[in-house]
């Protein structure tokens, strides 16, 4: 394969440079109040064009394909195009798709939806709205990069996400759930969406029916349905490699190989986990996903990078270079981030802990990358009195310091959760899991709204 905008790059002499080409194919189905609210289905295509020299970073992007060589051109000065044939790579099939999504019916997809609100309306008539999104996405690259390295990969992604609201004496709650990966229609097996649904269902009504607060320092139970949010957003976030080279975050690179949590924590971030929703082959400056160790056994190891910083470090990218699409440069950012799981019984766990708070649904939370301060909203909690959950508290929230609470992490179990969700950072979202086996902070700091 040959490329004249490639052919440019290389003849300037760049420190590094990649062509990112698109094409997304996107169809979306949304069932509210009772009925289809919205189909809309579109297609994205088009290039990113990135050089680096010394220390200089030109980005420009096109949905022109005939435009590629005119910026190319206005990226370099010298214009002797050498000729260079990239040999394509193809990924491994890691993340097998067993039904491709858009060989599925509409219909099909449609009358999915109606299930879904019939379920969760007939539970209580206390659910008075219901609201159910299908989403598919379609993702076609190709990647040049300065490395001689042509890559291709399709990526698929199905989604759904359920949000359901239940109103009582004037009081309204809501609760909602999302099951997506990189996968296909597959996904959506009907005894997982029915246990969904139903758990969402029975948290509303409890949320209506919970008046009970709690404050105070005290021992932490967050159970693996949680997901791992936290760990995501207080530690993850500070161990990519951009914050780190900016000073906004609480790590630096004189701090690997030192200890930064408590032995029985290692923070893993990894790509490679089949048909996960921040799985991929090759990362989107081509390089290859790999698992990547960023805390072992208390110790810090590693930081996620992209091409640019691992070059400002003086390592190799360990393929963490993302993108939301070809309108932006490739930037440091987690993927499947996880806390390995331990030896320890939940229910073992549970009965060590002879007070504290149980976590079992995590809400949203704000984190200061710099210091490491964090405060989270916890969704569905529960008391543990002599060992025990008790009675369901509501407005929790979880504050610390995401380097006091991985020191403070005293107990990690052998079961393990995850949940998904679109990180957020510098205007990009991209696609993410997060998980972690139920665990025990020592001391927290627990308040309510």
């Amino acid at each position: 394969m040959q490329n004249r905008a490639a052919a440019l790059f290389t003849s300037e002499g760049f420190d590094l440079w990649d062509i990112y080409k698109e094409k997304s194919t996107i169809t979306s189905i949304t069932f509210d109040n009772k009925k289809i609210d919205k189909i809309s289905t579109g297609i994205d295509e088009g290039t990113g064009l990135r050089a680096l020299k010394n220390n200089k970073t030109l980005f420009a992007y096109t949905n022109s394909p005939e435009k590629e060589y005119e910026i190319a051109k206005t990226f370099v000065s010298n214009f002797n195009e050498k000729e260079i044939n990239f040999s394509l790579i193809t990924p491994d099939k890691i993340h097998p798709i067993k039904i491709s999504p858009e060989t599925v019916d509409i219909n099909k997809k449609i009358d999915l939806l109606k299930k879904i609100d019939d379920r969760a309306r007939a539970a209580d008539d206390k659910i008075k709205q219901v609201t159910v999104t299908y989403s598919e996405k379609i993702q076609d690259i190709e990647i040049i990069n300065d490395l001689g390295l042509y890559m291709k990969e399709k990526r698929i992604y199905t989604s759904l996400i359920i949000f359901i609201v239940g109103v009582d004496a004037g009081k309204i709650e809501t609760a909602h759930s999302v099951i997506s990966g990189l996968c296909g229609f597959e996904i959506l097996d009907d005894k997982l969406i029915e246990r969904k649904v139903d758990d969402i269902v029975k948290l509303v009504l409890q949320l209506l029916s919970t008046d009970k607060k709690i404050m105070g320092e005290m021992p932490v139970v967050i159970s693996s349905e949680a997901g791992g949010t936290m760990i995501h957003e207080a530690v993850g976030h500070s161990l990519e490699a951009d914050q780190v080279e900016k000073k906004l975050s609480i790590y630096n690179r004189e701090m690997i190989g030192k200890k930064v949590a408590s032995d029985v924590v290692s923070v893993i971030d990894d790509p490679t986990q089949p048909n996960k929703r921040g799985s991929y082959s090759f990362d989107d400056e081509g390089i290859k996903a790999v698992r990547k160790i960023l805390i072992e056994n208390g110790i810090l190891k590693d930081f996620i990078y992209d091409r640019e910083n691992a070059l400002k470090h003086n390592v190799k990218s360990n393929g963490g270079g993302r993108r939301e699409s070809y309108r932006f440069r490739p930037i440091p950012r987690m993927s499947n981030t996880y806390v390995i799981s331990g030896k320890g019984n939940p229910d073992d766990l549970i009965k060590d802990t002879k007070k504290g708070l149980f976590v079992r649904k995590m809400g949203g939370g704000q984190v200061n990358t710099v210091t490491g301060e964090f405060i989270f909203d916890v969704k569905e909690g529960y008391i543990i009195e002599q060992g025990k959950i008790t009675y369901p508290v509501r407005d929790a929230t979880l504050l610390g310091k995401g380097s006091d609470v991985l020191f403070s992490i005293d107990a990690v179990c052998s079961d393990f959760g995850i949940d998904v969700g679109t990180c957020g950072k510098d205007g990009q979202g991209v696609p993410v899991s997060d998980g972690l086996p139920t665990l025990r902070i020592a001391k927290f700091l627990v308040g309510s709204k």
